[in-house]
């Protein structure tokens, strides 16, 4: 894993406590935890330089201890993932962190090297994400799916559980063009803006969408979006994890 001559981090958040799945981070999925599948996916992108797993419990880190010593046991009273993330940039010096979700088992990683590309690529960026087309309509309206808009250079103008951009007319003078793009959870920020963003209060807008990126937008600073074809699955519920499960076993057999 080269990443040239800038450092870059990958940190993968696992937070042990879970309302709708309790333990599901080292829930067992294909005879490893589940958190095993995300670091070792996020490993085999090409500009990442290490990878690590930021955990608040002990059973965690003994679950994956058996694969790899590169897991972390940070404070339990962190209120977000971005908090945990930004405790473990604290205490080690890569210059780019990157933030994978724990339960994403099946992330891709040709996508965390696209979000990667703008902060090593634009000096003006501290931050960027990735974001997939969306095109049925229960998607576009489910407020569980963030959508977002962006300007023509590629950087976030808005993110919402709303269905935004709202379409008032059928078309532009025939089919409606592709306008509905859902925002993966996938962040790479400078690390010096990392740590200043953890610090920063939460923003009104952020409260209302109940969105960290909103923080900052709102205080004025840029996050660079990219597009894919990726579909992220996170498991939030025990039926997820069978959706992963039978993904794996159909690459398996194909």
């Amino acid at each position: 894993m080269a990443a040239g001559s800038v450092d870059v981090l990958a940190v993968v958040p696992a937070r042990y406590a879970s309302t709708r799945f309790p333990a599901k981070i080292i829930t067992p999925l294909d005879g490893k935890p589940l958190v095993l599948h995300a670091f070792e996916r996020t490993r085999q992108a090409t500009l990442v330089s290490d990878v690590i797993i930021a955990t608040d419990d002990q059973r965690v880190v003994d679950a994956v201890r058996p694969y790899t010593d590169k897991v972390m046991l940070t404070r339990v009273d962190h209120a977000t993932g971005t908090d945990r993330i930004a405790e473990v940039a604290e205490r080690l010096s890569a210059e780019v962190i990157v933030n994978v979700q724990g339960d994403e088992a099946l992330i891709d990683p040709n996508t965390i090297d696209a979000a990667i590309r703008p902060i090593l690529e634009r000096p003006d960026v501290v931050m960027s994400t990735a974001r997939h087309p969306l095109t049925e309509p229960e998607q576009i309206n489910s407020p569980n799916n963030v959508k977002v808009v962006c300007d023509a250079q590629g950087l976030a103008l808005y993110f919402s559980r709303y269905p935004i951009p709202y379409v008032r007319d059928a078309g532009w003078g025939g089919e409606t063009p592709q306008c509905h793009w859902q925002h993966i959870g996938l962040y790479v920020y400078r690390r010096d803006f990392l740590l200043a963003y953890a610090r920063m209060p939460q923003t009104p807008l952020e409260q209302l969408e109940k969105l960290e990126q909103l923080r900052v937008l709102e205080n004025g600073y840029k996050i660079a979006v990219v597009d894919t074809d990726y579909r992220a699955i996170g498991v939030d519920v025990p039926e997820d994890l069978e959706r992963v499960r039978a993904i794996l076993e159909a690459n398996k057999e194909g």
